[in-house]
């Protein structure tokens, strides 16, 4: 009986799996913001494999919490992990609406936060497999949002090459100044003021930089394309 009674608490735990993360970051956000080290409106969230898979439910269930996310390595899609994961050891036949519900896959439509996904391109998890950065990018893309995916060659679940590790510090940075730092009304402000003085002649070395290569501004195609690192120049886009 008394195991009985323990499965049934841990079944039902799992299924209130994101009321309670839900739950832990607005104590959190409140945490912080009470003790006066974080703005409101300028807190992102991230994290790297099951944490990326967190930071996508957070994003989809508590979109008021976040300005934006930074998704790496993860599992996006529990139905591809049909046999179990992490502490879930009942099949997806056995427990469908609890690999559905976990999915932020089948969220994807309530995303409308910027978000960038990044992924070792030979990634050999068996729960995080590349494809699930890729589709699940591909559904926000469907959907309108503001998202980028990053591709790393010949990385896997963890990124070991210099040159990788300093090209997602560069992604992270560049989404956060950007959708993080940027994000308050003063901003706004200052961007327009910045973009009047521009009409007139001031402009920045970014902007300098993409008018002498005759393109277009660099993260205009947040939303469209997929990045492949610059070891890979060929598949720049």
């Amino acid at each position: 009986m008394g195991v009985q009674a323990f499965r049934c608490e841990v079944i039902f735990v799992r299924i209130r799996y994101v009321e309670q993360l839900v739950g832990s970051a607005e104590a959190a956000v409140e945490e912080v913001i009470g003790r006066g080290v974080a703005h409101r409106s300028k807190i992102a969230i991230g994290g790297h494999s099951y944490g990326a898979f967190m930071t996508a439910n957070l994003l989809a269930h508590a979109p008021h919490l976040f300005c934006c996310g930074i998704a790496r390595s993860g599992a996006y899609n529990r139905t591809l992990t049909p046999f179990g994961f992490q502490n879930e050891d009942r099949t997806l036949w056995e427990a469908t609406s609890t690999y559905v519900e976990m999915s932020p896959f089948m969220s994807a439509n309530k995303i409308k936060k910027p978000i960038l996904l990044i992924h070792g391109e030979e990634d050999n998890n068996s729960g995080t497999l590349t494809m699930q950065s890729d589709r699940f990018f591909n559904a926000l893309k469907g959907h309108g949002a503001l998202c980028r995916l990053v591709i790393l060659p010949f990385e896997s679940h963890g990124y070991a090459a210099r040159e990788s590790v300093l090209h997602v510090l560069w992604e992270t940075d560049r989404w956060l100044q950007k959708y993080c730092v940027a994000n308050s009304s003063d901003a706004s402000e200052n961007l327009d003021a910045h973009k009047d003085d521009a009409s007139i002649g001031t402009v920045d070395a970014d902007s300098k930089a993409v008018s002498a290569a005759g393109g277009v501004p660099e993260w205009a195609d947040d939303n469209i394309d997929i990045f492949h690192s610059p070891c890979r120049s060929s598949l720049c886009v």
